[in-house]
C-alpha cells in the first residue's frame, strides 16, 4: 500500500513541471499573438489574443526551471526514483513537460476556435486535458526510460487525469482574483 502512495507521489511531484508551466503563461504574455492574427480556412481565429510567444516561452521557462529545482532536490535527498539513465540528460523529462504543457494548452486553444468558441470562452475539459495530455505525450517520446520508471502505472496516470481539472480551476480562480486572467476558468 504505501508502494501505491510513493508511486502517487512521484507521478505529481514529477509533472509540477508541467503544471505550472501552464498558468506561468499569463504572467509573461506579451504582444505578439501565436497566429499573428491570422485566421484559419473557416475565418475564425488559429488560436486566439489569449495565446502569445511571451507567454509561449515564459510558461516553458517557468516550468522548466521548477522542474530543475525539483529534480535537484529529489536527487540530493536520494528518491526512489532510478536516476541511472535520468542524471545526463535530467533536462530533457523537464523540458518536455513543460514544452508539452504549452503546446497542448495552444492545441486546445486550436480546437476550440475550430469549434467556434471566442478566446476565454469556458470549454470544459478542452481547457484542463489538451496540457496535460500532451506533456505526457512528449515525456513518453523523447525520455521513455523516465516515463516508464515514473508514469507506466495506473495509479500515477488515474491521479495526473484525476486532479488536472480541480487544479487547473483553483489556479485560475487565483489568476483571477490577482487580476491576471480576465475569466476564473
Amino acid at each position: 500500500m504505501a508502494d501505491i502512495f510513493l508511486q502517487i507521489f512521484y507521478s505529481l511531484y514529477f509533472f509540477l513541471p508541467a503544471f505550472v508551466a501552464n498558468p506561468s503563461a499569463v504572467i509573461t504574455k506579451g504582444s505578439t499573438k501565436m497566429d499573428f492574427g491570422r485566421s484559419f480556412r473557416s475565418g475564425r481565429r488559429i488560436l486566439g489574443d489569449g495565446k502569445s510567444w511571451g507567454g509561449f516561452a515564459g510558461g516553458i521557462l517557468f516550468g522548466y526551471i521548477l522542474g530543475l529545482i525539483l529534480f535537484g532536490i529529489a536527487y540530493a535527498l536520494g528518491s526512489h526514483v532510478n536516476y541511472t539513465f535520468l542524471v545526463p540528460l535530467i533536462s530533457i523529462p523537464i523540458l518536455m513537460l513543460s514544452l508539452g504543457s504549452m503546446l497542448g494548452d495552444a492545441a486546445g486553444s486550436f480546437i476550440k476556435r475550430r469549434l467556434g468558441m471566442s478566446s476565454g470562452q469556458n470549454g470544459f475539459l478542452l481547457d484542463q486535458y489538451p496540457f496535460a495530455l500532451m506533456a505526457l505525450l512528449l515525456l513518453y517520446l523523447a525520455a521513455p526510460g523516465f516515463f516508464f520508471h515514473v508514469y507506466w502505472n495506473v495509479p500515477a496516470i488515474l491521479i495526473i487525469l484525476i486532479i488536472t481539472p480541480p487544479l487547473h480551476r483553483a489556479v485560475n480562480i487565483v489568476g483571477f482574483r490577482m487580476k491576471r486572467k480576465s475569466v476564473p476558468w
